[in-house]
């Protein structure tokens, strides 16, 4: 069956691929969009206006850094002039005293400001940027000493997985009202270095432990939100609230998607902002009905309980690990894969390999 559609009810606007750090866990394409195809302003301007006029109620501004953008204020101020909610998903390195106020005329309502670690050697070691973590601990004194809504951000990975505690502690003092331990998840270049950065099972169990403990801690103070890594699941989660049913992905360069990483499903046409309207993608387009609501579930998906719960998983991370983006999600205890999933952890190496970093050739424009 094929539920009722909804408006979709946040747009993630991916504005640029470019950034300053060069982060191996990085959920961008390993084929990062050049500077030279990335929507303009007026282009970005169509695409809010059309989100409004659908019942899109947030806008989050991502990247990459989309700092990196000097329209960015103007693309703030015009979605805040639509009534939408505005998000900035920040590294906080070009956030400062002459940026950030800007920022605040213009209207913002929110900013999440990521961290690669509370330890600042091996902070500037994964994101390959020197002083980076200077400048975001300004940018967070910036933000709170504003008043404007602050959320971190810390990617957990097995290097920094021990720092739970300290990276919670860290959140209260700089001012933050909301974290997110979110373990990192395996696409882009988080999967290219997934044997890097997998945590072992007994880290996460410490993990966990260490979120429940801060919950009771900070209780009424601190809204921690708390990521697990998929592969340690026995049910798949509902991928985006589902399939093309709550939110909207648009690339650089005006590709239109249900999910930051379904441009890695081969053989199919992604829709483009530069020809068609939000509007028809969002209702019609092949992509974003190709696996909306239930039909289209294979066994055991299709007599599943859960199967309007979880929507089948993530598709990205089956096509990943299945080869396949219509199989059942391999994270499913129940999946005809989920050996694949096993055969993952049970093969990380005692030793972390060596990051493979997310950058660009500077020469061709192309990834190296």
């Amino acid at each position: 069956m094929t539920d009722t559609l909804l408006s979709p009810m946040s747009l993630l606007a991916e504005l640029t691929h470019r950034c300053p750090l060069q982060c191996p866990y990085c959920s961008n394409p390993l084929a990062l969009e050049p500077r030279r195809n990335e929507l303009t302003t007026a282009e970005w301007i169509s695409v809010l206006d059309q989100a409004a006029e659908m019942g899109v109620l947030q806008v989050h501004f991502s990247g990459g850094e989309p700092m990196s953008r000097p329209d960015l204020p103007e693309l703030v101020r015009h979605a805040v002039g639509l009534g939408l909610y505005t998000n900035l998903i920040t590294s906080g390195v070009l956030l400062n005293e002459k940026t950030f106020p800007v920022l605040v005329e213009a209207g913002l309502d929110h900013v999440q400001l990521s961290f690669q670690d509370i330890d600042t050697a091996n902070a500037e070691h994964v994101g390959g940027m020197k002083g980076a973590q200077a400048r975001k601990l300004e940018a967070a004194r910036l933000i709170a000493a504003d008043g404007m809504p602050l959320t971190l951000n810390f990617v957990i990975y097995r290097e920094n997985a021990a720092r739970v505690p300290q990276m919670l502690d860290a959140a209260v003092e700089m001012g933050a009202r909301r974290v997110e331990i979110a373990h990192t998840q395996y696409y882009g270049w988080g999967l290219a270095n997934r044997d890097a950065l997998m945590p072992t099972p007994a880290q996460l169990e410490l993990t966990t432990q260490a979120v429940e403990a801060a919950r009771v801690k900070y209780a009424g103070c601190l809204t921690i939100d708390y990521v697990t890594p998929d592969y340690y699941a026995d049910r798949p989660k509902p991928c985006m609230g589902g399939w093309g049913r709550r939110f909207i992905n648009i690339s650089p360069s005006g590709r239109v998607l249900p999910c930051h990483a379904a441009e890695t499903i081969p053989n199919v046409t992604f829709p483009d902002v530069r020809h068609d309207t939000l509007a028809w993608i969002w209702r019609e387009s092949p992509l974003f009905t190709m696996f909306r609501g239930t039909d289209w579930m294979p066994q055991p998906c299709r007599s599943c309980d859960q199967r309007e719960k979880d929507w089948g998983g993530c598709r990205c991370q089956a096509l990943a690990l299945a080869g396949d983006a219509a199989a059942t999600d391999p994270v499913c205890s129940r999946a005809p894969d989920h050996d694949r999933i096993v055969k993952v952890l049970e093969t990380l190496p005692a030793e972390p390999p060596p990051f493979r970093y997310r950058r660009y050739t500077r020469a061709t424009d192309e990834v190296g």
